[in-house]
């Protein structure tokens, strides 16, 4: 087992989770309008549905794997280029935080979770990603590829759990800081085009 691979999964999850996207600022969008529990709901959901997409990686994957090799070398080529792909979208989007709390309505607690969890399971988006981006972090040569897509699935999800917990939880201070710090904005926009050239460079290599 390489740990190596393992340690920068972790930390490339991490900083996907950090980097501003549509799920973490939902989060800190409502977590500003309707509190802390209500962020935090969200999370649960998006986090819940991640599992939909680790059983359909896993199975699909896998089961590609054992047919053909290079198919799925083709796979990983095809995921790097799609986090490029990502990358340049990024650098052509603006570099303002949008964090527009007023149309915002409030829902219950089950509603959010709700919510959460068929934003991030209907998104084909998120399908996507987790193909471009899982394969190319499989650490074991002796451990089932199915096993290990689960593990990596678990990994994302808690670690992105506890980094958009962290977000809903200081949402208020988030706010102040990038209201106060015009350059923020510029600044997670860079780290979301490093980070993807940077996972795409390491499933390329």
């Amino acid at each position: 087992m390489n740990v190596d691979i393992l340690i920068a999964f972790i930390g490339a999850t991490s900083a996907l989770a950090i980097s501003p996207g549509p799920d973490n600022i939902y989060v800190l969008v409502q977590s500003i309008t309707n509190g802390k529990s209500h962020g935090l709901a969200t999370v649960c959901g998006l986090i819940t549905g991640c599992i939909i997409h680790t059983t359909l990686l896993a199975f699909g994957v896998s089961a590609l794997i054992k047919t053909n090799e290079n198919l799925f070398l083709g796979i990983k080529v095809l995921g790097a280029l799609y986090l490029i792909y990502l990358a340049y979208k990024v650098f052509k989007s603006d570099d303002q935080l949008n964090l527009d709390s007023d149309s915002v309505p409030k829902k219950s607690l089950k509603g959010l979770f709700v919510q959460g969890f068929f934003m991030n399971v209907l998104n084909p988006k998120v399908t996507i990603f987790f193909l471009a981006f899982f394969p190319g972090f499989l650490f074991s040569e002796t451990i089932p590829r199915l096993y290990q897509f689960y593990i990596l699935g678990a990994i994302f999800m808690l670690v992105s759990f506890v980094i958009f917990s962290i977000i809903a939880l200081l949402a208020g201070q988030i706010k102040s800081y990038t209201l106060n710090h015009n350059k923020s904005g510029l600044f997670l926009k860079w780290l979301q085009i490093v980070v993807f050239l940077g996972i795409a460079i390491f499933i390329l290599l």
